[in-house]
């Protein structure tokens, strides 16, 4: 099974937004693995298997009470670190079971989403400039759960030649089907992809795009960062940009999380949902392709025909295959 493959284990994940986690304990997977996701006394995000280790009750059902999350079961208190610090039926005062300690993962809260690693990290945390920058705002979209690979949806996200297929009912031209040759190379901040212009149907998205025409020229990249996130910017002639992260999320070999987010140096005048309710719709369109589609994209580039247009996803497949030490 893919999920088992050690090398996934030391890699950053988005499982939920920053702002799923509030008063309650939240219940997500990674890698076939169950986790509890709850606030510390000091506002840290915590994650611990969702398993207490006194009779294996799921924390997930409990409360958080002070920092600290409460089995529903017999009420053990696990508190920063996930350190046990109360055993009621004990009584107060005598020391808890050396043993009773959550051993949690690794944490980190970036452009509003949580981030999990399982094991020692070895991988980094996309790196987004535009989040730094005063000139654009961030919209955050929500996660969603697909009955899909993460693999097939990375290799659908690098992949334009679909355009006029998928995308026929929002921007996609249905005469534009002959995708130019693609040069692949190093982008700004560790991506890996390639730049190209491609004309789109405007009547969806002018609210997104702020023009008028029918059809507009949108000047792009996409690009990959290892494992399974996906960079596409999209520049508008106006000095307008649109920059979107696409993260997905193996909970298992056939199911994953995903979720998108969006930079924009506009004026901020549009509302944020009137913004992305064209980027949801793209995204609902690949969503209802690739859930037909079983099991993992194989990473034998022998075992699928590819063509010139399919050059990011052999490469990102090649160097997804090497972190893997697959080849």
């Amino acid at each position: 099974m893919l999920i088992e493959q050690d090398a996934l284990r030391h890699q950053w994940y988005v499982v939920a937004e920053s702002n799923d986690v509030a008063g309650a304990p939240v219940a997500v997977r990674l890698l076939g693995e169950s986790l509890v996701l709850w606030r510390s006394a000091d506002g840290a995000v915590v994650a611990a298997p969702d398993r207490c280790p006194h009779r294996e009750a799921p924390l997930s059902g409990g409360t958080v009470d002070d920092g600290c999350i409460v089995c529903p079961y017999h009420g053990w208190r696990f508190g920063d670190a996930g350190r046990c610090v109360e055993v009621p039926s004990s009584g107060a005062g005598r020391p808890v079971p050396p043993t009773s300690h959550l051993t949690t993962v690794h944490v980190a809260e970036r452009y509003g989403l949580v981030w999990v690693c399982l094991d020692e990290p070895q991988g980094t945390i996309p790196a987004m400039a535009a989040d730094d920058d005063p000139a654009y705002r961030r919209i955050n979209t929500g996660v969603d759960t697909w009955t899909v690979s993460a693999t097939r949806m990375t290799d659908n996200f690098l992949d334009i030649s679909h355009f006029p297929y998928v995308h026929i009912g929002t921007f996609g031209i249905q005469e534009n089907q002959d995708v130019p040759k693609l040069d692949l190379g190093p982008l700004d901040d560790g991506y890996f992809g390639y730049e190209y212009e491609v004309d789109v149907r405007n009547e969806a998205g002018a609210v997104a795009s702020g023009l008028d025409g029918d059809v507009i020229t949108r000047r792009m990249t996409t690009s990959f960062h290892l494992p399974f996130t996906v960079r596409s910017t999209i520049h508008y002639e106006t000095g307008l940009d649109h920059l979107i992260l696409l993260c997905s999320t193996p909970i298992d070999d056939v199911t994953s999380y995903f979720t998108f987010v969006v930079w924009r140096n506009d004026d901020f005048s549009v509302p944020a949902e009137d913004i992305i309710s064209f980027d949801r719709a793209i995204g609902a369109e690949d969503k209802a392709m690739l859930e037909r589609i079983p099991g993992v994209l194989p990473l034998d580039q022998k075992a699928t025909v590819s063509v010139q247009s399919d050059k990011p996803s052999v490469e990102w497949r090649r160097q997804f295959a090497a972190m893997l030490s697959l080849v």
